[in-house]
């Protein structure tokens, strides 16, 4: 059997300054409305929006959320990525480190690629079959070791907002 041609595309992650991003992958259409629930039970503050890309039958975008300017920036970034079974949140008043267990804990979550504030970029493989996230660029390398004093910082900026006692 021959190999399949592969190319790849990099698709940059448009969200406000104020939000963050988790991009996953799941396996099955319900994951919308189980995303929707697992996101709105954590906070009635936090604002979401997100956006599945069905891979079979109608191969839709599907969208959900509480935050219409959120939901449709999930959707445009999933749609722009392509990659079926791929999700996209969006996430204001509250960080992923809120509701990453609950979202992992969706049954049809397959796993998570990136849950930051950082600028992303998703690189995109692409079949003749089809399109599937490769990896993401989350944020700008590395300029240095961190030192006691940065030490010191990290460890007091984790206790001011009470990640640590």
């Amino acid at each position: 059997m021959a190999a399949e041609a592969v190319s790849f595309e990099v698709v940059d992650v448009d969200r406000p300054d104020d939000a963050n991003v988790i991009i996953g992958q799941s396996h099955f259409i319900k994951t919308v409305e189980d995303l929707h629930e697992a996101l709105a039970g954590v906070s009635p503050y936090l604002r979401f929006g997100l956006a599945f890309c069905e891979s079979s039958q109608a191969r839709l975008v599907r969208r959900s959320g509480n935050d219409a300017e959120l939901t449709a920036l999930a959707t445009e970034n999933a749609r722009r990525i392509g990659a079926g079974h791929s999700f996209v949140i969006l996430l204001r008043n509250g960080f992923p480190v809120n509701v990453l267990n609950q979202v992992k804990s969706v049954p049809e979550v397959c796993g998570i690629f990136c849950a930051t504030a950082n600028p992303v970029s998703v690189l995109v493989a692409v079949t003749g079959s089809g399109r599937g996230i490769a990896g993401v660029i989350d944020g700008s390398p590395p300029v240095g070791v961190e030192t006691e004093h940065d030490m010191a910082v990290r460890h007091d900026l984790l206790r001011e907002l009470g990640y640590k006692l």
